[in-house]
Order: C-alpha cells, then structure tokens, then sequence
C-alpha cells in the first residue's frame, strides 16, 4: 500500500509539473499584448549631428508583443490593459520572420515620411523619392502569386511609373476585370517583368492582389539618422515628425513638456491610425507625459459592418486614460499641422 501511496504521489507531482511546463512554456496560436515601453526620441535621431538640448521631451510609445502561453491567457483575463490576439489578427498570417521584416519597412517609410514633412513644414530643400512599393503579400487568387514575392519592388505598371502608391492603385483600379496586365519589379537587385491580369480583390476594388508599402527615398542636405534596434511598424511617424521640426526652428514647442503619443504619418500631412491605442496610453502615462497625441479618424465603414462597437483611436486611447485616472492630456489630431497649433497655443 505504502508503495502505491508513493507511485501515486509521484505520478501527482509529475503531472502537475507537466501542466506547469505546459501552461508557462507550450506556445498557443495567440498573442499577448502588454503596454510596452515609452522613448525618448533623443536616443533614436539625430539632426546634423546635433545634440537636442531643449527642455522637455518627446516619446514614442510601443506595444509589446509576444507569443502567448496557458499562463498569458490566464494573466489577460485578470489584468487590464492587456490583451490576447489571434495569430493571424496579429502577424497577417505571415511567419514571425517575415512579420519582423515587414514591420521593418513599415518603419522605413515611417521615417522617411517623418523626415519629409518636418523639413518641408520647416521650408527646408527636401524630396521624397518614390522608388515603388514593396510587396508584402500576394493575394490566393492574385496571378501573381508565386512570381512576386515579399520584399520585391514593383516600379511600375503597364511600363507606366507613378508618384506614390495612391496614383498606382488608382491606376489598377480604373481597369477592367480580366484586362491582361504587365507588372515591372526588381527582385534580389534584378529588373524583371511579369504578365497576369485584373482581379476584383476582396475590398471590392479592382487590381492585381498584392499587399504593399511605399518603397522612399529622402533627398536633402539636413542628414537625419535614425538608431532604432529591434523597433518596427509606422506608428510612430508623428512623433518622429515632430522631433525633427523641432531641431529645426527657432522655437520652443515643447516649453519643458513631455508630449508622447502614436500616429503614422501621411505624404499629405495627415496622422493615420495605428492598433494599440490604449496600451500606449499606458506605456506613456508610466513614463509620466504630461500630453498624448492620438489619431482622430473615423472607424472604416467595412470595418464597423463587422464590429459596429469598433472605437477610434481616440476613443480608445480616451477610455484608457479614464481607467488609469491620469492626469495626461489626449489630444486628438487628424494631420500634424493640428499637434503643432496645440504645442503653440497650450
């Protein structure tokens, strides 16, 4: 008796460990988000070399993501500001490679953008270059699925080349279904041409099934350098903007402010929604800002047929702050002309 008393003990003790193991190490097709960190734009760009010495600051906040175990799940059901997405919710479906380096040129462009409208709304000599756009997906039904790949550059359609991305999807949009279609790429630094055709794509616009991104390049005597490691994604392309204009004006926007916040930022000035919202809130509250900057767009139509409680990033971010008690500003901006009269007038 005594013997089977101490083999089911033992049978006890090793399961429970193996439902620990399981519970904090076993990866689930999920993934937690937790408020990530807020950073000092300072450690991350320097203009001409310069050393920003203003008073006050600006930040960029991030969300922290990461594969989720049994215990993640559990922890996000018991802890605010936390939250677990589905695989595809949160990589597109693409493998964890490919998700870091596709958030990689979001974060080129990012850049590129945020250097081109802080110099330009500086009347500085400055050019965007539109060299194309990545290709970041092929869609089942595309026909170029399986000759476009991620990281390719298509330059041109149709040996028609185009300003930005707006002017080439406007261009495919206007063809008819069906209508045979040239697609001019680079692929490993290699031109290549390709043929297929039309289709209707799932948003119900016309045009050649593929994901893409703005593939830019800056042209300017003011030198921006970026060090970032290990941060991807657009989001922080308002922050960046205002950072950068702020080295090159005789003026004190910050007034020994610390302004944080989130936003990507557009060729036409505009501040584009970003995921997260109300995570960044708390990211930014802890580094103690004193204002948050925030999208103010409406939710997409297509998106509210889904989910008709779908907030704003404004709202989001909104209902954070109400849940933390903070005393943080959130400001909502459609375009970065607004940030900028708020730092002049507040």
């Amino acid at each position: 008796m005594k013997k089977n008393k101490r083999f089911k003990w033992w049978l006890l003790s090793l399961c429970s460990v193996l439902v620990v193991l399981f519970a904090f190490l076993y990866p689930l097709p999920y993934y937690l988000e937790l408020p990530g960190g807020a950073y000092d734009i300072r450690t991350a760009l320097t203009v001409d070399g310069k050393e920003d010495k203003k008073k006050g600051s600006y930040y960029f906040t991030a969300v922290s993501v990461g594969r989720a175990t049994l215990a993640h799940v559990i922890y996000a059901w018991l802890t605010p500001f936390s939250e677990i997405q589905s695989e595809k919710g949160t990589t597109g479906g693409y493998s964890e490679e490919d998700y870091v380096r596709i958030n990689q040129f979001y974060m080129e462009t990012s850049q590129n953008g945020a250097v081109y409208q802080a110099l330009k709304l500086a009347d500085r000599p400055v050019s965007l270059d539109f060299l194309g756009v990545y290709v970041l997906d092929v869609a089942e039904d595309s026909t170029f699925r399986g000759i476009l790949n991620l990281a390719d550059t298509v330059t041109g359609v149709n040996d028609k080349t185009f300003k930005s991305s707006k002017e080439l999807i406007d261009y495919v949009g206007g063809l008819t279904i069906g209508d045979k279609v040239s697609v001019q790429y680079t692929s490993d630094g290699k031109q290549k041409s390709a043929e297929g055709k039309i289709i209707k794509l799932s948003n119900g616009r016309n045009g050649i099934g593929i994901g893409l991104v703005d593939h830019t390049q800056i042209s300017s005597d003011v030198a921006v350098k970026f060090t970032l490691d290990g941060v991807g994604g657009p989001s922080a392309g308002l922050m960046f903007t205002l950072a950068i204009y702020d080295q090159l004006i005789d003026e004190d926007l910050r007034k020994g402010r610390v302004i944080a916040g989130t936003g990507t930022i557009e060729q036409d000035g505009s501040v584009g929604d970003i995921g997260g919202a109300g995570l960044k809130v708390v990211a930014a509250d802890k580094s103690g800002a004193d204002i948050f900057f925030v999208p103010n767009n409406p939710v997409d139509e297509a998106i509210l047929k889904e989910n008709p409680d779908a907030k704003t990033n404004y709202q989001e971010a909104l209902q954070a702050a109400e849940k933390l008690k903070t005393k943080m500003k959130i400001v909502p901006v459609k375009n970065v002309q607004e940030a900028l009269d708020y730092l002049r007038q507040q």
